[in-house]
């Protein structure tokens, strides 16, 4: 919990960082925050409690408001659109009208924001079930738009809605992803002190032993 309240008491750096980003004369960088090395993933998965996941019935995505303002009038979806495009245009409103994304969950190419959404790399409903369900409603919100951990990332809407809100047990992205998409998801959860099922950790066990 103590990484947590860090994190919240940092809310402020990351929202100047993100309003960098958005207007750097700078090409976007294309990238999620770089996720831990796997040595340092296997680590922290040694750590996370090992519990089946619960309150599943009581979910509801509006539990975790998103999407926050973070400079202007650009949200955390749009700064995640500008940050992981290249050559993003964005109007007066913030909104993305010109450029090109590389959906790394399926190597897929895309011009075009509406095709696009922004993916939680743990899912809201994954979080809810492994311990967000006793958060506040603030602690939920940080979860929900972090731009600082590797949570936050674009790809093709049809990938994002294949993954739902399953965790690697049962979905995992592009073989070639699979070692950076287990090493966030490690961070993701050990920063928040989110628990594993004995499935979850078992799939990231199998990834991570091979990255």
């Amino acid at each position: 919990m103590s990484r947590f309240r860090r994190a919240l008491a940092a809310t402020g750096a990351t929202l100047l960082a993100a309003a960098a980003l958005l207007t750097a004369a700078a090409p976007a960088q294309a990238a999620l925050p770089t996720p831990v090395p796997a040595a340092t993933a296997r680590s922290y998965l040694a750590s996370l409690t090992v519990a089946a996941e619960s309150h599943e019935s009581t979910y509801d995505r509006a539990l975790f408001p998103h999407w926050i303002t973070v400079s202007g009038t650009c949200n955390t979806r749009e700064t995640v659109l500008k940050r992981d495009g290249s050559g993003v245009v964005t109007d007066s409103a913030c909104a993305s009208v010109s450029g090109s994304w590389y959906s790394q969950y399926d190597a897929v190419t895309l011009t075009s924001s509406s095709s696009l959404d922004i993916d939680h790399m743990v899912p809201l409903a994954e979080a809810w079930r492994s311990g967000a369900w006793a958060w506040s409603t603030a602690q939920r919100q940080a979860f929900a738009n972090d731009l600082t951990r590797p949570q936050l990332i674009a790809v093709s809407a049809s990938s994002n809605r294949s993954k739902g809100d399953q965790d690697p047990s049962t979905w995992l992205p592009r073989a070639s992803y699979q070692c950076t998409y287990t090493r966030a998801w490690v961070q993701v959860k050990y920063f928040y002190g989110l628990s594993v099922d004995s499935a979850e950790k078992s799939a990231l066990s199998s990834v991570l032993n091979g990255c």
